[in-house]
């Protein structure tokens, strides 16, 4: 109950100026990349599947006429901004809440004409839940073979949903009605991280699922039904079923500290924990002017974290290229040119897969376990160590802790404005574009969030 009072209780008049101007940055990121997701042929697939399954109703699909149930377009929305490995990331729980918590809420703040403040103290709750929650019982939920962003993921859609949707009850009766859709979305979580070793689109699904599985959790106590209030740590609720072991501590200083002041940003569609080792080759390849047929020997040092799961140098799929270590930093290399900034997006991948130069680099590249690797490796970042060989003899080194876009790198407002301004500028006009980042730089101050979202449809 202590997660669900707090989410109760929170008003927008009670979150610090820099954390509502941190919450902008999220959503404008949030619509960048769901912008580009929703672009993807996985994103096709979804709305074949919701042309079957979905009901029209008062939700909308971001970037179209089209209005769906709340589940549905949780779910579809979610598909866009969760499905390349884009978004934003918490290193440290290990999962992506802004996919599932903007999707959430738009879905039922918009059916619900809600305003922003509404929304902004319902988004807050949810980052902090699935933080905090990820936090709890990570690294042993992630290595029991568990994708967080999909389990945990549904815990925090559901403390977005049940905000929302209970907004107008008393504190005690609110908090009683998002425990219990914590309940009840608990038995919905699920995602297994097989598709690190065998490939597989299933990943593209993972936020998806949460989200409207979250959503779906509040609409069923909305309608009578009940889950147990201490389903996360009950003797046999989730923290106990879904991992080794359980740090409650995470929790403290809740309402006071907000972890969503750790939460990443993503400029590459791969991995967090290899964001570092593609800046480590990015840098050294601009740095000493390398040609790819220059290298002989890759080291990259790596933290345990990633042994086995981020370190396969036959990737199947596009899928697994994302989630390799050893593809990425060959892609990296290949892609470098001292004439424009490095972006790897999933075209790059697809394309890398296919040709002989991307793949030798990756054969070439040995992952090591590291010390200093692994003492340099916090919960908003992990590190990278990178030597490459090279044919006249010369062995380069570098190491890079903390990517650009980890908390400690961040990208400014104004990186955020420029990003959503190139993407969203190729669905809008101008003058609407700068009027949707407007929109969502005061999004707080809406008396009715539909004001942004019709403008978005």
């Amino acid at each position: 109950m202590f997660l669900s009072e707090f989410a109760a209780k929170i008003s927008a008049e009670d979150i610090p100026k820099s954390i509502t101007e941190l919450s902008t940055d999220l959503f404008l990121d949030y619509l960048r990349v769901a912008s580009v997701g929703q672009r993807m042929p996985w994103s096709s697939w979804a709305q074949q599947y919701a042309l079957q399954t979905a009901a029209l109703g008062p939700a909308p699909i971001l970037f179209s006429k089209q209005s769906y149930d709340v589940v549905s377009a949780a779910f579809i929305n979610a598909i866009y901004a969760g499905s390349i490995d884009a978004d934003d990331v918490h290193v440290g729980a290990m999962l992506h809440p802004g996919c599932i918590i903007f999707s959430s809420a738009l879905a039922i703040g918009h059916s619900r004409k809600l305003s922003g403040h509404v929304l902004l103290a319902a988004i807050i709750a949810g980052y902090e839940t699935m933080i905090r929650l990820g936090l709890c019982i990570q690294p042993g939920h992630f290595k029991r073979g568990f994708q967080s962003t999909s389990t945990i993921g549904v815990l925090g859609s559901a403390v977005t949903a049940a905000s929302l949707l209970f907004n107008e009850e008393p504190p005690a009766k609110k908090a009683l009605k998002i425990a219990q859709t914590l309940g009840v979305a608990a038995s919905f979580a699920g995602g297994l991280v097989q598709f690190f070793h065998s490939g597989s689109t299933v990943k593209r699904l993972h936020a998806a699922q949460a989200a409207s599985s979250g959503v779906k959790a509040a609409l069923l106590v909305q309608s009578g039904f009940s889950g147990p209030t201490d389903i996360f740590e009950g003797q046999d609720g989730f923290a106990r079923a879904y991992s080794d072991s359980m740090n409650l501590q995470a929790l403290e200083g809740l309402g006071k500290d907000y972890q969503i002041t750790e939460v990443a940003i993503k400029p590459h569609a791969t991995s967090a924990r290899v964001l570092s080792a593609i800046e480590a080759a990015n840098t050294l390849c601009l740095e000493h002017a390398i040609q790819s047929g220059q290298i002989i020997a890759i080291t990259l040092g790596i933290p345990k974290v990633i042994q086995g799961r981020l370190t396969s140098t036959s990737p199947k799929d596009i899928q697994s290229a994302q989630m390799s270590a050893p593809f990425c930093v060959a892609l990296s290399i290949f892609k470098s040119t001292p004439s424009s900034q490095l972006v790897i997006n999933v075209d790059d991948v697809e394309q890398g897969l296919h040709h002989p130069e991307v793949m030798r680099l990756c054969e070439l590249v040995q992952c090591q376990l590291d010390p200093d690797v692994e003492k340099t490796s916090t919960n908003e970042s992990v590190s990278a160590k990178l030597t490459m060989q090279l044919k006249n003899g010369q062995t380069l080194f570098t190491q890079v802790n903390a990517p650009k876009g980890s908390p400690s790198r961040p990208y400014s407002t104004l990186d955020h404005q420029l990003g959503a301004m190139t993407e969203l500028g190729r669905r809008y006009s101008k003058s609407t574009t700068q009027e949707i980042i407007s929109l969502v730089k005061n999004f707080s101050t809406l008396t009715d969030i539909q004001t942004l979202t019709n403008l978005l449809q």
